[in-house]
């Protein structure tokens, strides 16, 4: 029945019942009545942070629900990818004001990414600390490029994805990822996914230009050692190539 929640996994229910309080519960269940979703099946991920788990919906179609932990959320760090984004001001200094605020930081950066065409999981609600997106893999969730085995020309392809999902973000919607890594992007079906993506900024941030570079230094690095060597020079001249593509 619509909004009747309940975990299929009890490995899922007890990582749950040991983490997140009962005010997570009702917004978990707020959501499911909404129909976001009515049942979580695994565990997806456990970190520091966050967790994510595989849901589906009541037509059996998968979820990702990301929970953000509040009382162990690193919320310093939150803070400088907050302050200085005009889209959130006057952010209270509390933690659970501060995670509240960086789940619907995540929704709305996810939905920038997305709109201007950047490989990212669709953002579909948020409430509090749980963020509900579109699902990427099947049974399991797809694997990070770091742990797939390409070939030479699967993983050209692989960089072209990548800076064609930042150059879309950066030129169509003015907007920085600033968080890529091996651990932020997955790889599905012939594509790179870019995940966790809640520290994104718009480029009038102060940082931004600071985030970028650093976001390219490492899509440089990780290429470089899965031997397409490309180094920090080249990212850039690509991205600019991306660029008069985009405009055209």
């Amino acid at each position: 029945m619509k909004g009747k929640l309940f975990f299929k996994d009890e490995k899922a229910k007890k990582i749950f019942d040991k983490v997140f309080d009962y005010n997570t519960l009702l917004i978990l269940h707020e959501l499911a009545s909404k129909g976001w979703f009515d049942c979580i099946l695994h565990v997806v991920s456990t970190g520091k942070e966050a967790h994510v788990f595989k849901a589906q919906d009541i037509n059996a179609k998968p979820r990702a629900v990301k929970i953000y932990k509040i009382e162990t959320s690193e919320f310093k760090n939150m803070i400088k990818y907050i302050e200085g984004d005009i889209r959130f001001k006057h952010v209270r200094r509390d933690k659970r004001h501060i995670v509240f605020t960086w789940t619907k930081k995540e929704y709305k950066n996810l939905d920038i990414a997305k709109k201007a065409g950047a490989n990212v999981p669709m953002p579909l609600a948020y409430r509090d600390n749980v963020l509900v997106m579109e699902f990427i893999g099947d049974e399991n969730a797809a694997p990070l490029l770091k742990d797939v085995n390409l070939n030479n020309e699967e993983l050209e392809k692989a960089y072209w994805d990548v800076i064609d999902s930042v150059a879309k973000m950066l030129f169509k919607a003015k907007f920085v990822h600033a968080d890529i890594s091996e651990y932020n992007m997955l790889y599905w079906k012939g594509k790179v996914y870019l995940i966790d993506i809640g520290q994104g900024v718009l480029l009038s941030h102060p940082h931004a230009k600071e985030f970028l570079e650093r976001d390219l230094r490492n899509i440089s690095k990780f290429f470089s050692k899965r031997g397409l060597k490309k180094d920090l020079e080249d990212v850039k001249r690509d991205l600019k190539e991306k660029k008069k593509e985009i405009q055209l």
